[in-house]
């Protein structure tokens, strides 16, 4: 009786707690010590210190206070900003992918801190911290809405954290220098948020409340903290990285082997408080991760994630115009690829380039970006200068508005350049909506494009608007494309086509059930070509049933009925010497699919899909799968299957596409980390390996010993092969 009249007063409480105080705010004292930095909370300094507690559940509730309470104290002086924070669970069975930084958080135990500077609702700093100690850091963008596009861990940083753990909860300390951040000189408050994931009850809790149907991490659902005097000017310093890179290669296909010695480095500059100057000299890249072999089967490009580090800084500022799926008029990927005289995307050299963003005061932001890259006559590549111009004003509460401007040219004359390749520009102006509560949001936007002897038509216009709700997400997507628009720097799957994507999705929220949220959706997307008369000639509907379940496991049912007709011959075998399917040709073909992602929580995990159906005039069975194993805190080790089984009527061929791709992570402390990926694509033709080793010897300072392997499938003879051992070193001026 006792207990249960406990646990009503619990729920009373935690009711009244998310209704009466959806805006909190704490104090942040102004301390003139340097505070110790190794996980215990024994400093003077966090014995009344003001912060943030009363956690709210985000999941499987979002009504109540969390059931296992986090807080967090704050102070700082003139450089650093200190952070004590407590985690209580029900034991000691925490989880953790490994000890690399930069982890996605979830699937495992972590505390991340959310600070928008600027309180404009559009960006933010991330830090988080696990209960081994293991940092990371990203930039939040657009407000965080979505978790692919708007949340970057390739951003770094220095700072300091360290935890401690004990018997039903960690401890952890944070040391986050001042010049980390940017902020107005003057400033006295900036808005925050914090989230934390408790894998042992799997409860997902934040300081201020986030409904359900909202992103974690969305920067509409901040509270404020004030500090005690007002922050003086940031005197960040002026960072140099160099790098050193020796590389051995050899490129099989024309037997041409090399040893090279490469030299180069970064330069950051902060002019005031909001805006950075980065410049680059002969960068290099060979440490970068290298993207996932996929499979396509669609007639149109697929787009790959930007890793490389230059590019990441207030990437949003430049990379968010227009539609991000259709029509994105900038994509930081085309900048040092090229194609060749026989029409193949190699690796073009970037000589250098600079990049000046940031805020300009409160409401006003700005974005310059130039590249140089070389030439390579061999290859018919001419050496292009690649500017990018933004100017994006703040209006209304998170809402803003953006021009820019872009220019690829050629300024020597090359005679293997066509008179329509000398120079490709793009204008465009873009509003973005974003309402306090997030409940609607949307973008509006116009582009063109100009070539030589062509300044008529080549616009790109679109408008999307939805509706976010805690029952009901509705939103409509409608784009144009000229057939004559280009965007060379961009990333535009198609041109002449008017396209229609419109969602509506009802959610459910039972109670006392093993399943925490389910919902329906009804997805319809409908393409016209108007050079065929606005001919009808794609058409997806697509429905669907997912289910969140109290373990965080999930399940998903799906419908496709697609339409296409072919303007142009397609083989979606890509079969050499292949008969296509022919043009001036509609194909009805539905199928049906199923989903299924188990607790990430467990030592074992995995996930799965399955399609089958017909697939144009023939049929297709599709599955992927992936299978994690992780042996805490040192090995995380996964294998991916993806297979795609296509059956065509005679004469056209038939197809079987396999992708295996298995990774191996290995930490051998939070300094050195070591992983291996094989990937098998037939589709590719490739068999590769991507070996890396990376010893972070200092902030922000690594040795990498990089190695890769190539292999031509059919005749399993080696493509490309390469070792490296790259130095970088960030020294702080």
């Amino acid at each position: 009786m006792t207990r249960a009249l406990c646990t009503i007063l619990f729920l009373i409480a935690s009711v009244l707690a998310y209704t009466q105080n959806p805006n909190k705010s704490f104090t942040v004292k102004l301390v003139s010590d340097f505070l110790e930095i190794d996980g215990i909370l024994d400093d003077p300094a966090w014995e009344n210190a003001g912060g943030a507690k009363d956690f709210q559940q985000y999941f499987p509730s979002d009504k109540v206070l969390a059931k296992h309470p986090t807080e967090i104290k704050m102070v700082y002086n003139a450089t650093t900003l200190y952070i004590g924070i407590k985690v209580s669970s029900i034991g000691n069975n925490w989880v953790i992918p490994s000890l690399e930084r930069d982890f996605r958080a979830g699937g495992n135990d972590n505390i991340s801190l959310m600070f928008d500077t600027f309180n404009d609702g559009t960006n933010a700093f991330l830090f988080g911290i696990n209960p081994f100690g293991v940092l990371r850091e990203a930039l939040i963008s657009s407000g965080g809405e979505d978790s692919d596009s708007d949340f970057n861990t390739s951003w770094d940083v220095k700072w300091l954290g360290e935890a401690k753990m004990f018997e039903n909860y960690y401890t952890a300390e944070l040391a986050i220098p001042l010049t980390s951040f940017k902020f107005r000189e003057g400033e006295t408050k900036w808005r925050f948020q914090s989230y934390r994931f408790d894998m042992q009850t799997n409860e997902r809790s934040a300081w201020h409340p986030v409904p359900q149907n909202q992103s974690v991490f969305s920067l509409a659902f901040m509270g404020d903290m004030v500090f005690e005097k007002p922050l003086g000017k940031s005197r960040t310093p002026l960072a140099i990285i160099p790098y050193v890179n020796t590389i051995a290669e050899k490129d099989y296909l024309i037997d041409d082997g090399r040893i090279n010695l490469k030299v180069g480095g970064d330069a950051k500059v902060a002019i005031g408080n909001g805006m950075n100057l980065d410049i680059t000299v002969n960068p290099d890249f060979s440490n970068v991760e290298v993207d996932d072999i996929i499979t396509n089967l669609t007639r149109f490009e697929v787009s790959l994630p930007e890793k490389r580090q230059f590019f990441i800084d207030n990437s949003d500022l430049f990379g968010s115009f227009g539609g991000g799926r259709d029509a994105n008029p900038f994509f930081s990927r085309r900048i040092g690829i090229a194609r060749d005289s026989a029409g193949n995307s190699i690796e073009n050299r970037i000589l250098g380039g600079v990049r000046l963003s940031g805020k300009l005061n409160d409401n006003w932001r700005l974005g310059v970006l130039s590249i140089q890259t070389d030439e390579d006559k061999a290859n018919e590549i001419a050496s292009n200068n690649n500017t990018m111009l933004v100017l994006q004003k703040k209006i209304f509460a998170r809402s803003n508005i953006g021009a820019f401007f872009i220019n690829k040219e050629s300024f020597k004359t090359y005679d293997f350049v066509q008179r329509d390749d000398e120079y490709n520009r793009v204008v465009g102006l873009d509003y973005n909506l974003a309402s306090k509560n997030n409940k609607w949001t949307g973008k509006f936007y116009g582009h063109k494009s100009f070539q030589p002897d062509d300044k008529r038509g080549n616009y790109s216009t679109g408008a999307f608007l939805s509706y976010n709700t805690r029952k009901y997400n509705i939103f409509s997507d409608w784009i144009h494309i000229d057939d004559d628009f280009r965007s060379d720097l961009g990333f535009v799957r198609r041109t002449d086509i008017v396209k229609s994507a419109t969602g509506i999705q009802r959610l459910f929220y039972p109670k006392n059930a093993i399943i925490n949220t389910h919902g329906f959706q009804f997805f319809p997307i409908i393409t016209w070509q108007p050079s065929l008369d606005y001919k009808n000639t794609d058409r997806n509907i697509m429905a669907s049933w997912t289910a969140e379940f109290q373990d965080q496991s999930e399940f998903t049912a799906e419908f496709f009925g697609e339409y296409i007709f072919l303007s142009k011959p397609f083989d979606p075998t890509n079969t050499e010497g292949g008969v296509p399917l022919p043009d001036n040709h509609g194909y009805h073909f539905n199928s049906v699919a199923m989903e299924y992602q188990s607790n990430r929580a467990k030592a074992v995990s995995f996930e799965g899909f399955a399609q089958i159906g017909r697939f144009f005039n023939g049929d297709l069975f599709s599955f992927k799968g992936e299978t994690t194993l992780r042996l805490q805190p040192k090995v995380l080790i996964s294998l991916a299957l993806n297979h795609n089984r296509i059956r065509l009527p005679d004469p056209y061929p038939d197809g079987d596409f396999w992708l295996v791709s298995s990774k191996f992570n290995l930490t051998f402390s939070k300094s050195i980390f070591w992983s291996t990926i094989f990937q098998y694509g037939n589709q590719a033709n490739n068999l590769g390996i991507n070996s890396r080793l990376q010893w972070r010897f200092a902030p922000l300072s690594d040795l990498f010993v990089v190695y890769n392997d190539n292999y031509v499938v059919n005749q399993f003879e080696p493509r490309y092969r390469s070792i490296n051992l790259k130095l970088t070193y960030w020294l702080n001026l």
